[in-house]
Parts: structure tokens; sequence; C-alpha cells
């Protein structure tokens, strides 16, 4: 009876991937959709990282730019918030006016790349919403990031 039980479970579950189109397999039944944030998400990296007290754009960051770039030039009537975050150090008010420098960085490689300025709203968290807790270099590292999030 447990067999039986289990492959019935495991047929539920796999039948709950499937796409809605039946063109693969999706967990917990979600699917991507061409032009919406999953799709965003799907084929660009949402999010750029920085140096210590920095907002200047490393090569990575660049080719994850172009990415988004080319994405949102293809889906021209999408508009996006750049959202500048800073990690623990730093005071505040410091961290907010860091936080929107690298919104902005990031904001002005978009623009460079076609996407037209009024498509982007810049907002700073600075160290207010920390993607990962904790009080060292690796958490840290990943807090210092403009996100960019599709509206």
């Amino acid at each position: 009876m447990k067999k039986l039980l289990s492959v019935v479970f495991c047929l539920a579950l796999l039948s709950g991937c499937a796409g809605s189109d039946g063109s693969g397999l999706s967990l917990f039944g979600g699917s991507v959709v061409p032009g919406e944030a999953s799709d965003f998400i799907a084929n660009s990296q949402d999010r750029v990282f920085f140096s210590f007290n920095s907002a200047r754009l490393d090569s990575e960051a660049v080719d994850a730019l172009e990415e988004q770039a080319e994405w949102l030039k293809k889906y021209d009537t999408k508009n996006v918030v750049l959202e500048g975050h800073c990690d623990e150090r730093g005071t505040r008010e410091y961290n907010l006016a860091l936080g929107e420098r690298r919104a902005n960085a990031a904001k002005q490689f978009l623009v460079s790349q076609g996407v037209e300025s009024s498509r982007i709203k810049v907002i700073s968290y600075g160290k207010e919403k920390p993607a990962v807790m904790g009080s060292n270099e690796s958490a840290w590292s990943q807090n210092r990031r403009a996100v960019t999030v599709i509206k």
C-alpha cells in the first residue's frame, strides 16, 4: 500500500510540474511568459554587484546590463525600477546616497544602450534590505548591488 501511495504521489507531483503549454517542466506549475518578469529573470541577470564603497560598473556588471538592455529594447513597453543596495557598513545616510549612485550607474548604462530614460525609475534602499544576512565579506559582497525589477 505504501508503494502504491508513493507512486501516486510521484505522478501527481510530476503532473504539477508540466508547463501550461506542455513545453517543459517548471517547478510548482509556474511558467515563463515572454515579456514578463519571469522571462526577464530567465533570460538576463536581474542584478549587478559592486566593490566596497564603489558605484563603478565592472566587466561582469556591464555584461549583465547589456543583456538587460537587449531584453528591455525587445519589450519596449516595460518599465523598470533600479534598486540600489549597500552592505551594512556605513551610516544610513551614506548608504542611501551610495545605493542611489549604484542604481544611477546602472540606469546611465542602460540609457547609453538605447533604453529610454523615462522607462527607468531609481530608488535606493541603502542597507535596509540585505539580500544575505551576515557580517562578513561573503554576505557584504551579495548586498552591494543594483537590482532591476520589471514593473
